[in-house]
């Protein structure tokens, strides 16, 4: 929705909040009505033989899933977007466009692990040859390229551990050789890392996440380019891929305060980070936009912010000691997800899920997400929670 006098582009924030909407469609009001249904009616025989309908049948889509659709694709920079139900099956449709059996597929080692699980049960069944990949390997993909390689994979940061991938030699190097490029996006949305421009073809977001921003559905997009976008709506079209019409709508609306919320949890992340990173009990934060982070460069390089979920790493201590810090929280929940208006912790051990790298830690590792409590009771509730750790037989 913009206005005809507006002249000149837009600044992300504002895209954030005018794109895909269109109140002159809906009698003025200012977002899209909710269209439940999967019958539509044709007025006749030529119209139904020539499929000449916007909207041919409900989970192809409608106005309400059009308003995330757009603006996703123009907060992204891409050539379109289709909605999926989840972030996973939002990954699953983008590497089912580009891959057929005999491809090779290079996927960084710090990937989501239910991405790596879709690859190693399904993709491998159906004779896609995947290969896991250092994230820090930069231009050296290069050397990891085969003739039938027809996918390079990445995450940036990683998933739980935080590696930042050069991304521009990387995506040079695959366009160069015909192979297409994904990132999965979720932690970076599109206000702090645009990855189609910098050469990617495909970026995914489990719009679950911030772009949902309320801890409330489940929603997964994919945005890409002119070469790629084709394919991408086949597949998902194939597959009966859709989002339902009231979590699309919970989708746009939440959107619409992204850039609010980002910049109050991004600085709500970096002051707790760093109140960690001084804490005797602490053996390292995994915190990209920290200066102690080693890939701190990249970050300031690729991204224009960052997002409030971030890790730490403990001093060594028994299992009793995470769970007297854990357990007693009071303002950090702990459970899956992230993205939300809560704070929550998750204990991980990427050990069991990595192949091209090694995690040599010796001490628990908690992943954080900050939400927008008030920062001094998120650091007491914290600091409660390191007491009880050190009580219990926690290293410091």
């Amino acid at each position: 929705m913009l206005n005809k006098k507006t002249a000149g582009p837009l600044k992300r924030e504002t895209d954030i909040i005018v794109a895909g909407r269109h109140p002159e469609t809906y009698y003025g009001f200012v977002n899209p009505p909710v269209y439940r249904g999967s019958t539509v009616l044709y007025p006749d025989l030529a119209t139904f033989e020539k499929r000449q309908m916007p909207y041919p049948y409900g989970r192809m889509g409608s106005p309400t899933t059009t308003s995330l659709e757009e603006a996703m694709t123009r907060l992204e920079g891409g050539a379109g977007t289709v909605l999926t139900s989840s972030g996973l099956s939002a990954i699953a449709v983008a590497l089912q466009s580009q891959l057929s059996s005999g491809d090779h597929l290079l996927v960084t080692d710090s990937c989501y692990a239910p991405t790596r699980k879709l690859c190693d049960m399904l993709l491998a069944r159906f004779g896609v040859s995947v290969e896991y990949y250092d994230p820090r390997i930069g231009a050296d993909i290069a050397r990891l390229i085969r003739p039938e390689t027809r996918v390079i994979f990445l995450e940036s940061p990683g998933s739980q551990t935080f590696e930042i991938q050069d991304l521009s030699p990387m995506a040079q190097i695959a366009r160069d050789r015909g192979i297409v490029t994904m990132i999965d996006n979720t932690w970076a949305t599109p206000l702090f890392l645009r990855p189609l421009d910098l050469g990617i073809d495909i970026s995914i977001h489990a719009a679950t996440k911030y772009i949902g921003g309320h801890s409330d559905i489940m929603l997964g997009t994919v945005t890409a380019n002119e070469a790629t976008f084709e394919a991408v709506k086949a597949t998902w079209n194939a597959l009966g891929e859709c989002a339902g019409p009231d979590v699309a709508w919970l989708g746009q609306r939440g959107i619409r305060t992204l850039s609010a919320r980002l910049k109050e949890q991004m600085e709500a992340g970096l002051t707790v980070a760093r109140w960690l990173e001084a804490r005797p009990e602490i053996a390292q934060v995994l915190h990209p936009a920290l200066e102690s982070h080693p890939d701190h460069a990249l970050w300031k390089q690729y991204f224009s912010g960052a997002s409030s979920l971030f890790s730490i790493v403990l001093k060594p201590g028994p299992n009793a000691a995470l769970a007297a810090f854990l357990d007693d929280l009071a303002l950090f929940g702990m459970g899956a997800s992230w993205g939300g208006y809560e704070s929550l912790v998750l204990p991980f051990d990427p050990r069991a899920v990595r192949t091209a790298t090694t995690w040599d830690a010796e001490g628990p590792a908690v992943r954080l997400h900050i939400g927008l409590e008030a920062i001094d009771d998120l650091l007491a509730d914290l600091e409660a929670g390191l007491d009880r750790w050190r009580a219990a037989g926690g290293g410091s």
